[in-house]
Protein backbone atom coordinates (compact mmCIF):
# COMPACT_ATOMS: atom_id res chain seq x y z
CA UNK A 1 0.00 0.00 0.00
CA UNK A 2 1.36 3.13 -1.18
CA UNK A 3 1.35 6.22 0.87
CA UNK A 4 -1.69 8.12 -0.69
CA UNK A 5 -4.15 5.41 0.24
CA UNK A 6 -2.38 5.00 3.69
CA UNK A 7 -3.38 8.65 4.32
CA UNK A 8 -7.05 8.31 2.38
CA UNK A 9 -7.26 5.42 4.55
CA UNK A 10 -6.46 6.93 8.08
CA UNK A 11 -8.96 10.42 6.65
CA UNK A 12 -11.82 8.10 6.55
CA UNK A 13 -11.53 6.08 9.87
CA UNK A 14 -10.91 9.57 11.88
CA UNK A 15 -14.02 10.81 9.79
CA UNK A 16 -16.22 7.40 11.08
CA UNK A 17 -15.20 7.60 14.31
CA UNK A 18 -15.57 11.08 14.87
CA UNK A 19 -19.38 10.72 13.23
CA UNK A 20 -20.19 7.76 15.85
CA UNK A 21 -18.94 9.88 18.51
CA UNK A 22 -20.93 12.75 17.80
CA UNK A 23 -24.11 10.11 17.61
CA UNK A 24 -23.51 8.80 20.76
CA UNK A 25 -23.50 12.39 22.76
CA UNK A 26 -26.80 13.09 20.83
CA UNK A 27 -28.41 10.05 21.76
CA UNK A 28 -26.71 10.45 25.58
CA UNK A 29 -28.30 13.94 26.19
CA UNK A 30 -31.56 12.88 24.28
CA UNK A 31 -32.07 10.05 26.90
CA UNK A 32 -31.36 12.72 29.88
CA UNK A 33 -34.81 13.56 31.70
CA UNK A 34 -35.95 17.11 31.28
CA UNK A 35 -35.99 18.28 34.95
CA UNK A 36 -39.03 21.05 35.37
CA UNK A 37 -39.58 22.92 38.71
CA UNK A 38 -42.77 23.46 39.55
CA UNK A 39 -44.11 27.02 40.43
CA UNK A 40 -46.68 26.85 42.88
CA UNK A 41 -49.62 28.91 40.89
CA UNK A 42 -53.34 29.93 41.68
CA UNK A 43 -56.35 30.99 39.40
CA UNK A 44 -56.77 34.46 38.01
CA UNK A 45 -59.15 35.98 35.54
CA UNK A 46 -57.86 37.83 32.97
CA UNK A 47 -59.71 39.51 29.66
CA UNK A 48 -60.02 36.41 26.42
CA UNK A 49 -60.49 39.93 23.82
CA UNK A 50 -59.82 43.73 23.67
CA UNK A 51 -62.71 45.40 26.11
CA UNK A 52 -63.13 49.05 25.83
CA UNK A 53 -64.14 51.28 28.39
CA UNK A 54 -67.84 51.13 29.63
CA UNK A 55 -68.14 47.68 28.77
CA UNK A 56 -70.34 45.04 30.75
CA UNK A 57 -68.36 42.42 31.23
CA UNK A 58 -70.09 39.18 30.21
CA UNK A 59 -68.70 35.61 30.93
CA UNK A 60 -67.74 34.54 27.05
CA UNK A 61 -64.78 37.86 27.53
CA UNK A 62 -63.46 36.32 30.27
CA UNK A 63 -61.13 32.88 30.88
CA UNK A 64 -59.33 31.81 33.89
CA UNK A 65 -55.47 31.08 33.92
CA UNK A 66 -52.66 30.38 36.47
CA UNK A 67 -50.89 32.80 38.23
CA UNK A 68 -47.66 32.74 40.27
CA UNK A 69 -48.90 32.39 43.83
CA UNK A 70 -45.85 33.73 45.61
CA UNK A 71 -46.75 36.80 43.66
CA UNK A 72 -49.56 37.59 44.06
CA UNK A 73 -51.88 40.69 42.71
CA UNK A 74 -53.87 42.82 45.24
CA UNK A 75 -57.30 42.96 44.00
CA UNK A 76 -57.42 40.30 41.50
CA UNK A 77 -60.11 37.72 41.57
CA UNK A 78 -60.79 33.69 41.18
CA UNK A 79 -63.71 33.37 39.86
CA UNK A 80 -65.29 34.39 36.51
CA UNK A 81 -68.50 34.98 38.28
CA UNK A 82 -67.05 37.47 40.56
CA UNK A 83 -66.52 39.66 37.30
CA UNK A 84 -69.87 39.28 35.19
CA UNK A 85 -72.38 41.98 35.18
CA UNK A 86 -70.15 44.69 36.07
CA UNK A 87 -68.78 47.62 33.57
CA UNK A 88 -65.22 48.60 33.25
CA UNK A 89 -64.14 51.97 34.03
CA UNK A 90 -60.88 52.03 31.90
CA UNK A 91 -60.21 49.83 28.99
CA UNK A 92 -58.48 46.65 28.98
CA UNK A 93 -56.03 44.76 26.66
CA UNK A 94 -56.72 40.91 25.68
CA UNK A 95 -54.82 38.39 28.56
CA UNK A 96 -54.65 41.64 30.99
CA UNK A 97 -55.23 40.77 34.45
CA UNK A 98 -58.98 41.89 36.00
CA UNK A 99 -58.27 43.90 39.14
CA UNK A 100 -60.71 45.75 41.28
CA UNK A 101 -59.52 48.94 40.11
CA UNK A 102 -60.63 48.33 36.95
CA UNK A 103 -64.01 47.51 37.39
CA UNK A 104 -67.15 49.74 38.06
CA UNK A 105 -68.96 48.89 42.01
CA UNK A 106 -71.41 45.66 41.58
CA UNK A 107 -75.24 47.30 40.43
CA UNK A 108 -73.52 50.37 39.05
CA UNK A 109 -73.65 49.66 35.72
CA UNK A 110 -71.92 49.97 32.54
CA UNK A 111 -71.14 52.79 30.40
CA UNK A 112 -69.64 56.19 30.56
CA UNK A 113 -71.45 57.11 33.88
CA UNK A 114 -69.32 54.66 36.80
CA UNK A 115 -65.54 55.90 35.38
CA UNK A 116 -66.25 60.04 36.26
CA UNK A 117 -64.34 60.27 39.41
CA UNK A 118 -66.12 61.67 42.60
CA UNK A 119 -66.30 65.56 42.11
CA UNK A 120 -65.91 65.71 38.34
CA UNK A 121 -68.12 65.59 35.39
CA UNK A 122 -68.23 64.87 31.93
CA UNK A 123 -69.23 67.67 29.43
CA UNK A 124 -69.14 66.81 25.92
CA UNK A 125 -68.61 69.12 23.13
CA UNK A 126 -68.99 69.10 19.46
CA UNK A 127 -66.31 69.29 17.15
CA UNK A 128 -64.85 69.09 13.32
CA UNK A 129 -61.91 67.64 11.74
CA UNK A 130 -60.33 71.51 12.18
CA UNK A 131 -61.66 71.81 15.99
CA UNK A 132 -60.98 68.23 17.37
CA UNK A 133 -57.13 68.78 16.30
CA UNK A 134 -57.32 66.36 12.71
CA UNK A 135 -58.38 63.58 14.57
CA UNK A 136 -55.88 63.86 17.34
CA UNK A 137 -58.46 64.20 20.28
CA UNK A 138 -58.05 60.86 21.60
CA UNK A 139 -59.33 59.30 25.19
CA UNK A 140 -56.31 60.13 27.59
CA UNK A 141 -55.01 63.23 25.20
CA UNK A 142 -55.17 67.00 27.53
CA UNK A 143 -56.56 70.06 25.73
CA UNK A 144 -57.16 73.42 26.16
CA UNK A 145 -60.23 75.04 25.33
CA UNK A 146 -59.81 78.75 23.44
CA UNK A 147 -62.98 80.45 23.06
CA UNK A 148 -63.43 83.29 20.18
CA UNK A 149 -66.34 85.83 20.61
CA UNK A 150 -66.51 87.85 18.06
CA UNK A 151 -67.79 91.94 18.47
CA UNK A 152 -67.21 93.45 15.11
CA UNK A 153 -63.94 95.38 15.09
CA UNK A 154 -63.68 94.01 18.94
CA UNK A 155 -63.15 90.32 18.43
CA UNK A 156 -61.40 88.52 20.91
CA UNK A 157 -60.01 85.17 21.69
CA UNK A 158 -59.17 83.52 25.15
CA UNK A 159 -58.05 80.06 26.53
CA UNK A 160 -60.99 79.77 28.94
CA UNK A 161 -59.78 76.38 30.59
CA UNK A 162 -56.68 74.69 30.38
CA UNK A 163 -55.71 71.03 30.79
CA UNK A 164 -58.16 68.81 30.68
CA UNK A 165 -58.80 64.99 30.14
CA UNK A 166 -60.53 63.59 26.75
CA UNK A 167 -62.99 60.61 27.93
CA UNK A 168 -64.17 59.55 24.61
CA UNK A 169 -64.16 60.76 21.34
CA UNK A 170 -66.83 60.40 19.00
CA UNK A 171 -70.43 59.08 19.79
CA UNK A 172 -68.92 55.47 20.52
CA UNK A 173 -65.75 54.85 22.07
CA UNK A 174 -63.33 52.62 20.01
CA UNK A 175 -60.23 51.25 21.16
CA UNK A 176 -59.10 49.68 18.14
CA UNK A 177 -59.18 53.01 16.11
CA UNK A 178 -57.36 54.98 19.06
CA UNK A 179 -54.54 51.99 18.84
CA UNK A 180 -51.10 53.30 18.35
CA UNK A 181 -51.66 56.89 18.19
CA UNK A 182 -53.91 56.54 15.13
CA UNK A 183 -56.34 59.77 14.03
CA UNK A 184 -59.74 58.86 15.36
CA UNK A 185 -62.60 61.41 13.02
CA UNK A 186 -65.18 62.16 15.58
CA UNK A 187 -67.94 64.95 15.45
CA UNK A 188 -68.54 64.53 19.48
CA UNK A 189 -65.45 64.75 22.10
CA UNK A 190 -66.61 64.10 25.93
CA UNK A 191 -63.96 66.29 28.63
CA UNK A 192 -63.95 65.52 31.84
CA UNK A 193 -63.97 68.79 33.45
CA UNK A 194 -65.43 70.33 37.18
CA UNK A 195 -68.31 71.66 37.96
CA UNK A 196 -66.85 75.73 37.69
CA UNK A 197 -65.01 74.12 34.14
CA UNK A 198 -68.47 73.27 33.01
CA UNK A 199 -70.04 76.27 33.24
CA UNK A 200 -67.42 78.18 31.86
CA UNK A 201 -67.36 75.82 28.74
CA UNK A 202 -71.19 75.90 28.29
CA UNK A 203 -70.99 80.11 28.38
CA UNK A 204 -68.12 79.88 25.80
CA UNK A 205 -70.10 77.77 23.00
CA UNK A 206 -73.49 80.03 23.93
CA UNK A 207 -71.93 82.97 23.23
CA UNK A 208 -68.71 82.02 20.77
CA UNK A 209 -67.40 79.11 18.65
CA UNK A 210 -64.82 77.26 20.69
CA UNK A 211 -61.53 75.21 19.40
CA UNK A 212 -59.46 72.43 21.08
CA UNK A 213 -55.70 72.58 21.71
CA UNK A 214 -53.65 69.57 22.00
CA UNK A 215 -51.25 69.72 24.58
CA UNK A 216 -48.23 67.48 25.88
CA UNK A 217 -49.96 65.02 28.77
CA UNK A 218 -46.68 65.39 30.57
CA UNK A 219 -47.29 69.09 30.43
CA UNK A 220 -49.13 70.07 33.55
CA UNK A 221 -48.45 73.69 33.96
CA UNK A 222 -51.71 75.86 33.74
CA UNK A 223 -52.58 78.24 30.51
CA UNK A 224 -51.95 81.87 31.45
CA UNK A 225 -52.68 84.19 29.24
CA UNK A 226 -54.65 87.40 29.10
CA UNK A 227 -56.19 86.68 25.54
CA UNK A 228 -55.93 88.90 22.32
CA UNK A 229 -58.40 90.96 20.39
CA UNK A 230 -58.48 92.40 16.79
CA UNK A 231 -56.65 95.78 16.95
CA UNK A 232 -54.04 93.72 18.75
CA UNK A 233 -54.02 90.91 16.36
CA UNK A 234 -53.48 93.21 13.46
CA UNK A 235 -50.89 95.73 15.40
CA UNK A 236 -50.72 99.53 15.13
CA UNK A 237 -49.58 102.03 12.19
CA UNK A 238 -46.40 102.20 11.82
CA UNK A 239 -46.00 106.20 11.85
CA UNK A 240 -48.56 107.81 14.49
CA UNK A 241 -51.31 110.83 13.30
CA UNK A 242 -50.45 114.14 13.80
CA UNK A 243 -52.96 116.16 16.22
CA UNK A 244 -53.60 119.40 14.75
CA UNK A 245 -53.77 122.44 17.23
CA UNK A 246 -57.44 123.30 18.22
CA UNK A 247 -58.28 126.68 16.84
CA UNK A 248 -59.30 128.97 19.82
CA UNK A 249 -62.84 130.17 19.76
CA UNK A 250 -62.30 134.04 20.65
CA UNK A 251 -59.63 134.36 17.14
CA UNK A 252 -61.94 135.36 14.36
CA UNK A 253 -59.98 135.54 11.00
CA UNK A 254 -57.00 133.82 9.50
CA UNK A 255 -54.84 132.38 11.81
CA UNK A 256 -51.05 134.09 11.42
CA UNK A 257 -48.49 133.24 9.38
CA UNK A 258 -45.70 131.92 11.09
CA UNK A 259 -42.28 133.24 10.08
CA UNK A 260 -39.50 130.80 10.08
CA UNK A 261 -35.77 132.14 10.49
CA UNK A 262 -33.88 131.47 7.33
CA UNK A 263 -30.97 128.98 8.38
CA UNK A 264 -27.09 131.09 9.04
CA UNK A 265 -25.24 131.29 6.00
CA UNK A 266 -21.83 128.61 6.49
CA UNK A 267 -18.77 129.81 7.68
CA UNK A 268 -15.90 131.63 5.05
CA UNK A 269 -12.91 129.34 4.67
CA UNK A 270 -9.91 129.93 6.25
CA UNK A 271 -6.99 130.68 4.40
CA UNK A 272 -3.96 128.22 4.00
CA UNK A 273 -0.17 128.09 2.63
CA UNK A 274 1.11 125.34 0.39
CA UNK A 275 4.58 124.69 0.47
CA UNK A 276 6.51 121.97 -2.01
CA UNK A 277 9.88 121.29 -0.34
CA UNK A 278 12.33 118.42 -2.31
CA UNK A 279 8.77 117.42 -3.98
CA UNK A 280 7.17 117.08 -1.01
CA UNK A 281 3.82 118.77 -0.72
CA UNK A 282 2.63 120.46 2.39
CA UNK A 283 -0.37 122.70 3.22
CA UNK A 284 -0.22 124.74 6.44
CA UNK A 285 -3.56 127.12 7.66
CA UNK A 286 -2.73 130.98 8.58
CA UNK A 287 -3.65 132.22 11.51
Amino acid sequence: MNRRNRTLLVVVVAVGLASLATYGVFRTIKSIPVRQVEVATKHVVVAAENLPLGTMVSKEQLKVVGWPAATPVEGSFASVDQVVGRGLIQPVQANELLTETKLAAKEAGAGLAPSIPPGMRALSVKTNDVIGVAGFTVPGARVDVVVVVKDRDNSMARVVVSNLQVLTAGTKYDIEQAKDGKPMPSNVVTLLVTPDQAERISLAQTNGSITLVLRNPLDVMPTETGGIRMAGLMGSPSTAPVAKPAASKRSKGPAPAVVVAPPPPPPAPRPNVETIRAGKRTVEDVK
